[in-house]
């Protein structure tokens, strides 16, 4: 048995020093994507006044605050944000064998009627958003749903879902995952990794 243990470590030490890591976008970076995809919304929605933005739960309303604080910072303009959780609209949610945890949703109005900008820090297969689709049914009907994401992985996809707004699109391996560190989280800077093994 203390062999096993000893070969698992060693197994555990070669999976670690073999991962790679390359730095996406810097907190400069991360600032000038952040005051990009602001300036992109102000010209598609002017005064917001028909317009409110949803972040996903649990890491898209850390990115979905900043979106909101720039525009905030840009063009004077205070728009309705909310947080919204998928967990049980998810079309994995009674296949896992563990259950999930749910988190918070928290919208304070109604969308019927409004422009939604549905904002999540990583696009993967879509089917979140597929899931937050569903979700957001219960706040209303919204004339029109946009998207808007951190990272795109292209070539993912498992549904037709394409954002409208994108801060960087990466080509990504199913080995890899895209690391977001946010300053709310506790990190010392915000930073954007990709990480995953070396081939």
């Amino acid at each position: 048995m203390k062999i096993k243990n000893h070969k698992s470590k060693i197994g555990n030490i070669f999976y670690l020093c073999n991962m790679e890591k390359k730095h996406l976008l810097s907190p400069q970076l991360l600032d000038i994507t952040l005051s990009r995809l602001a300036h992109e919304l102000i010209e598609n929605h002017q005064d917001f006044s028909q317009s409110v933005i949803l972040g996903l739960q649990p890491r898209g309303i850390f990115f979905a605050e900043k979106i909101s604080k720039k525009l905030s910072e840009l063009a004077q303009i205070q728009v309705p944000i909310g947080y919204l959780d998928v967990t049980f609209h998810r079309d994995d949610f009674r296949r896992r064998d563990a259950p999930l945890k749910a988190n918070m949703t928290k919208v304070d109005f109604i969308i019927e009627d409004k422009r939604v900008i549905l904002i999540d820090d990583v696009l993967y297969t879509g089917r979140t958003i597929r899931a937050a689709l569903d979700a957001m049914t219960a706040f209303g009907r919204p004339r029109s749903v946009e998207l808007l994401t951190l990272i795109d992985r292209k070539y993912t996809r498992d549904l037709p879902i394409q954002p409208q707004y994108v801060g960087k699109e990466v080509h990504t391996l199913t080995s890899q995952w895209i690391q977001v560190e946010w300053t709310e989280q506790g990190f010392a800077e915000n930073n954007i990794w990709l990480v995953g093994n070396v081939l």
